[in-house]
């Protein structure tokens, strides 16, 4: 056990020595700074006192920008989980919203985040809404396709049960179809998440003036790059907290699979 943990780490550790060595030949300083350096940098963004618009603007602003992500990535991947699990369900439960609703969906889910940024910002304006937008587009893809597959694979001769017991097409679909699909939604919403980070970044990039992805672009565009790769750390572990939290709730609501797996 102790020899797995120690070669979890080794990897990481041969990863930033090298980064230490690359970073402190001179000409790199200013592209590649030093770990030491981003965890300067990311200790004064959390801990510094803010003086305002200074040398140092980000002083203590880390708690506040992380705050606006957050939140703007809750709000969005709430809604895209409201609409995209049961429309989900509907489709891979009906043929006929199938072939009416699914060609849509695959046409629409490869047009990147980014390309619907003008047209977030053209119907929303640089507000909380165009970044949510983004964020519900990212989250529902992932999830609309993960819960219509999962409601596809529903165990036939469970159906057939339900349906001998006299069970309505509602309670077929409440009782038997989404708790089947339960694993596969649960896919879904991790990689909804996911992308749900990166388009919170895009859009704050472009749409708002806060957030993690606005600092990410400011500190680059005034040649802060500590400051950069300190937020790029903190996009990643923030995704990596909201991803553990999925996985701790699927485990609470799916122990009938384990049971099953042991």
């Amino acid at each position: 056990m102790k020899s797995r943990s120690l070669l979890s780490l080794l990897v990481p550790a041969v990863l930033l020595t090298v980064w230490q060595i690359v970073g402190s030949q001179p000409g790199m300083q200013a592209m590649l700074p030093t770990p030491w350096r981003v965890v300067v940098a990311w200790n004064d963004w959390m801990f510094g006192q803010s003086t305002g618009m200074g040398l140092n603007p980000y002083l203590g602003t880390w708690w506040a920008n992380v705050e606006y992500s957050g939140t703007r990535v809750i709000a969005g991947f709430t809604l895209s989980m409201v609409i995209a699990i049961p429309l989900g369900l509907l489709i891979g439960w009906s043929r006929r919203l199938s072939v009416l609703i699914d060609p849509m969906i695959q046409m629409f889910r490869p047009i990147p985040i980014t390309a619907w940024l003008p047209f977030s910002i053209a119907a929303f304006g640089i507000t909380n809404m165009g970044s949510i937008s983004l964020i519900f587009l990212g989250g529902f893809f992932a999830i609309v396709v993960n819960a219509t597959q999962g409601a596809r694979d529903v165990d036939k001769n469970l159906v057939r049960a339900a349906r001998m017991m006299g069970a309505s097409p509602w309670v077929l679909l409440k009782r038997v179809v989404l708790p089947a699909a339960l694993p596969n939604i649960f896919t879904g919403m991790r990689i909804g998440l996911g992308i749900a980070w990166t388009a919170v970044v895009a859009a704050e990039m472009v749409a708002v003036k806060s957030g993690l992805g606005y600092v990410l672009w400011d500190a680059y565009y005034v040649g802060r790059m500590d400051i950069v790769f300190a937020d790029m750390a903190s996009i990643g572990l923030m995704g990596f907290l909201s991803d553990r939290l999925i996985i701790w709730i699927e485990r609470r609501v799916l122990k009938w699979r384990l049971l099953q797996n042991h």
